[in-house]
């Protein structure tokens, strides 16, 4: 039988970058270690589309977008409450199975027996516009296009990259230090001077109805007590800015 307390716990509805997937689960259950009766229920995808998704009435309370812009984006539609906060730095990886692209990194860009790469879709996710901003910056962007395979979400290029679908993947460095997919390939971290940095940032939602849930969970999310947590997923902390 249910206690008063759990029928009238909220439930707390966040929409997350895909790049958070493994970190943020583990922070859930750090969270949820600390408050048994919470409800988290964690979404994942590029950033863009759920912008456009809270912009059309999805009921999130929480967004932790990719990058600094998008939460932006819904502070000028008024869809908003409370500070816009940097949570963590993101990192750009290369990813393969086929390369060895930690030893030859960004040069094997040029072998020809590379036929297709992944990208996380650039209108809507970051890391996929810090990947196009990268080949550009290299001059390799003409070059390369014909062989850009254009993924919905970082997480879907990871995959890409992962399965063998295509020999190289441009990735968030979290998802190649994900336990699922250490070991299946090899990765080079991209030095971050070549791509502007990746400021990922988290709003609350404005809501009819305050969940004070999301309040508490932002919280714990800034929290220096998760920093081992967002260290071993190769992202950097707000407080020591890259």
């Amino acid at each position: 039988m249910l206690s008063i307390l759990n029928v009238f716990s909220q439930k707390l509805n966040v929409a997350a970058a895909a790049n958070l997937r493994y970190v943020l689960e583990d922070i859930k259950t750090a969270y949820i270690k600390q408050n048994p009766k919470a409800k988290v229920n964690l979404t994942f995808g590029g950033s863009g589309t759920q912008v456009q998704q809270i912009t059309n009435g999805a009921t999130f309370d929480f967004f932790m977008a990719a990058d600094d812009e998008f939460p932006l984006k819904l502070k000028a539609k008024g869809l908003t409450t409370g500070a816009i906060n940097v949570y963590a730095y993101g990192k750009l990886a290369l990813y393969s199975t086929t390369f060895a692209v930690d030893k030859n990194g960004l040069d094997v860009l040029k072998n020809p027996g590379v036929k297709k790469i992944a990208i996380a879709n650039p209108e809507t996710a970051p890391y996929g516009e810090r990947s196009v901003e990268l080949l550009k910056s290299l001059k390799l962007y003409d070059d390369l296009k014909s062989k850009i395979v254009i993924a919905e979400n970082i997480s879907a290029a990871a995959q890409y990259a992962f399965t063998g679908n295509t020999e190289l993947g441009f990735v968030a460095l979290s998802l190649a230090l994900a336990p699922e997919m250490v070991g299946k390939g090899n990765y080079y971290i991209i030095p971050q001077n070549l791509y502007k940095p990746i400021e990922q940032t988290c709003v609350l939602i404005k809501k009819s109805t305050l969940n004070s849930e999301a309040a508490k969970f932002q919280k714990f999310v800034l929290s220096p007590a998760n920093k081992e947590i967002w260290e071993k997923y190769g992202y950097t902390q707000p407080n020591a800015k890259p």
